[in-house]
């Protein structure tokens, strides 16, 4: 075999060397399978080498995720709402002109100024609610007594309920809320921009920039609140109609002024065929009327308060939820529809009467 491996060598070396066809033949039939077996284990070994260097950057200080690359982690949470100067100038504006002109003159440019300042360019999972004192301070405004409405799982019925401060003022229909109000935002270490491929939702950080917000924005709004209190909870909610982690139990209920208000109404709304989880006296609902009780308030607790269940069977008149709808007395303009059988008897009825009365009475005619 050396004896091959020298012929080998002295064939790669010298081109002009001459061997017989016998010493060529010797040479591929010894050397070729272990010249194949040495190639196998060159490629194998760099292989290896090449894996081994991977896993040491790999926990190596310097490595670099792939979704950090380009500058930008890639969270869970939506990105920024496409703009959103242009959607939070002109609801401040819509607040002041239109919604609740008796608030009186406020700086919109400003008060945006002071909103974004409290996230932009910095960390996204490290703004406190601090951040936003500045915004709060210019956008602060009264509340009228009686007109507080909080509520849990229950975002849309509120909104409309109140109407746009008409009925109630709810936290989203103030003007610190309606700058929050359905949309998103955030920023980033070391760039004056926003974020709009994505934010860090609560799970990823708690202290982001939409959490933090809500969380002053609640605590103010509590502690403006006087007269008569009202909270809308929702008793077909998963989890219960009363979270005892949320913004209404940790940041709007500490913060009650109790020399401020005079009784805490609470309304327990189910959804229309929904199921009936928590109600007056029960559940969640009865660990909240505990609470506020012990903290001196007086309480009344309405199961589906008919008011605003009025509302909600409006997209459900037919529904066997609103019977309390359906059942109530109307009145009606225009022609009798034959297929409401009660009107329609009525009508006959009526006729009829009126035929005997002319008959008997003016027989002559």
């Amino acid at each position: 075999m050396t004896q091959a491996f020298k012929l080998h060598r002295a064939l790669l070396q010298d081109r002009s060397l001459s061997l017989s066809p016998t010493e060529i033949g010797l040479i591929k039939r010894i050397t070729s399978p272990i010249l194949s077996l040495c190639l196998f284990f060159t490629l194998l070994f760099q292989q290896i080498v090449q894996s081994v260097e991977k896993v040491g950057l790999l926990f190596s200080k310097d490595y670099v995720k792939p979704t950090e690359i380009d500058g930008k982690k890639k969270w869970k949470g939506e990105g920024t709402t496409p703009n959103l100067e242009s959607i939070v100038i002109g609801r401040c504006y819509e607040y002041i002109r239109i919604v609740n002109p008796s608030i009186g003159e406020k700086n919109c440019t400003e008060i945006w100024e002071a909103f974004k300042k409290a996230f932009i360019n910095k960390d996204p999972c490290n703004i406190l609610p601090s951040d936003y004192e500045l915004f709060i301070n210019l956008a602060l405004h009264t509340i009228p007594p009686n007109k507080s409405l909080f509520w849990e799982n229950n975002h849309l019925l509120v909104t409309s309920y109140s109407d746009r401060t008409r009925r109630y003022m709810p936290l989203c229909d103030t003007l610190i809320g309606s700058f929050g109000d359905f949309l998103n935002w955030c920023g980033q270490a070391n760039d004056t921009g926003f974020n709009y491929d994505s934010c860090p939702n609560t799970e990823e950080c708690e202290n982001n920039a939409v959490e933090s917000f809500w969380k002053i924005a609640s605590i103010t709004y509590a502690k403006q609140s006087s007269g008569v209190i009202y909270v809308m909870l929702n008793g077909s909610a998963i989890g219960g109609a009363y979270p005892v982690k949320g913004f209404f139990a940790d940041y709007e209920v500490p913060n009650f002024q109790k020399d401020r208000i005079s009784r805490i109404e609470i309304w327990v709304m189910d959804d229309i065929g929904g199921p009936d989880l928590d109600s007056c006296g029960r559940g969640s609902v009865q660990i909240l009327e505990e609470r506020l009780k012990t903290m001196g308030y007086d309480i009344t607790c309405i199961d589906n308060y008919k008011s605003v269940l009025l509302l909600k069977c409006l997209d459900y008149l037919n529904h066997s939820d609103c019977s309390i709808v359906s059942s109530a007395p109307s009145t009606q303009r225009g022609l009798v529809s034959p297929h409401r059988g009660g009107s329609w008897s009525r009508l006959i009825y009526t006729i009829f009467v009126a035929f005997v009365f002319e008959i008997c009475f003016n027989p002559l005619n």
